[in-house]
């Protein structure tokens, strides 16, 4: 078996998500970290006894890399994901793909035109509630779905902003709390609905921070080419990260998810409920565990075994860029305050 030679680029809050997982794998090993920050990238290179770097380009060049994990800001997703794929590296990158659709179109042909495989993380689609809901629809039990809604309330202060040189900035993070709060959510709406877009209309606004560009509040519809209408409404003033809510109204049932746990009502009688195992664990370091963070590692494995395989990843740039379209034109949407049809 081949083992993957792994480098992570960005040492920050979701490195260990990555490092830990590969560090799991038989197929996979961790060869070199990159940070700007020296000593951050210092100590996760003792930590994982490899070599670190502050230059990524560096890095690239002196190590026999086979996979780039990116763990980096938003706008730097491209740019080290392009010049990864030209170096013939594989790449997996964290959510979102870019902050502009034709970045993240430039990703994927940068990874066809060298043949390496991208991947991008959306973790969530591994819950075993997430699933449930997925197989159920899939299997045809619930019958088509009518309409849905999706809501997203949580917590990020201007302190929490304070802190980051890049959050809350157009140009930097590319928005507020859709892109980097609500789009997973958006993500798993998209995923259950399984079809192109009609058209996007949105409201975007900033109605409780003081120090921030970008929005902390959005609501809209999105309407799909097979004539399902869904809504959404996101913000992050709320007074604590409440779980998400997703809801499918269908012809058979309900289906309806909070936070992590699925609940199925048919309209038979029948029940379905699916949610995290709190026994079901995974060790990141430092003594932390927390199931909240397994499908992380559920989809690092599967990304590591499709390059064993020879195969696709289940969450590639073509599908990954399915939400990115619906990130890019809520923006689009709510700045110029007018219907979006894709």
């Amino acid at each position: 078996m081949k083992k993957f030679k792994s480098a992570i680029i960005g040492c920050g809050n979701i490195f260990p998500m990555h490092a830990q997982s590969i560090r799991s794998l038989d197929n996979a090993e961790v060869v070199a970290v990159c940070d700007i920050k020296k000593d951050r990238a210092k100590a996760k290179g003792e930590q994982y006894n490899c070599n670190f770097y502050t230059d990524y380009k560096e890095m690239l060049s002196k190590e026999d890399i086979d996979v780039v994990h990116i763990c980096l800001p938003h706008y730097l997703h491209p740019e080290v994901a392009i010049y990864a794929s030209n170096l013939g590296k594989h790449v997996l990158t964290e959510k979102p793909m870019s902050i502009k659709l034709e970045d993240a179109e430039k990703m994927i042909k940068a990874a066809e035109d060298n043949k390496v495989t991208l991947g991008v993380i959306f973790q969530n689609r591994y819950n075993p509630g997430s699933k449930l809901i997925k197989n159920t629809l899939q299997s045809g039990e619930l019958g088509k779905i009518l309409s849905g809604k999706l809501e997203v309330t949580w917590n990020r202060s201007d302190e929490y902003y304070s802190h980051s040189d890049w959050k809350g900035t157009w140009d930097k993070e590319g928005g507020g709390v859709i892109i980097d709060q609500a789009i997973h959510t958006m993500d798993l709406m998209a995923w259950f609905v399984d079809s192109d877009i009609d058209y996007i209309d949105a409201n975007i606004s900033n109605r409780a921070h003081e120090i921030i560009q970008v929005e902390d509040s959005a609501e809209g519809v999105i309407k799909y080419k097979n004539g399902i209408v869904t809504a959404f409404h996101a913000i992050n003033y709320y007074s604590y990260d409440a779980p998400v809510e997703i809801e499918l109204h269908c012809e058979k049932g309900i289906a309806k998810m909070v936070g992590d746990r699925a609940h199925i009502k048919f309209k038979d009688g029948r029940e379905l409920i699916a949610d995290n195992n709190p026994e079901d664990t995974f060790d990141y370091g430092n003594g932390v565990k927390g199931y909240w963070g397994m499908s992380h590692s559920r989809q690092i494995k599967n990304y590591y075994e499709a390059l064993s395989l020879g195969v696709k990843p289940d969450i590639t740039g073509y599908e990954a860029i399915k939400t990115q379209k619906i990130i890019c034109s809520i923006y689009e949407s709510g700045k110029k305050k007018v219907r979006i049809k894709l």
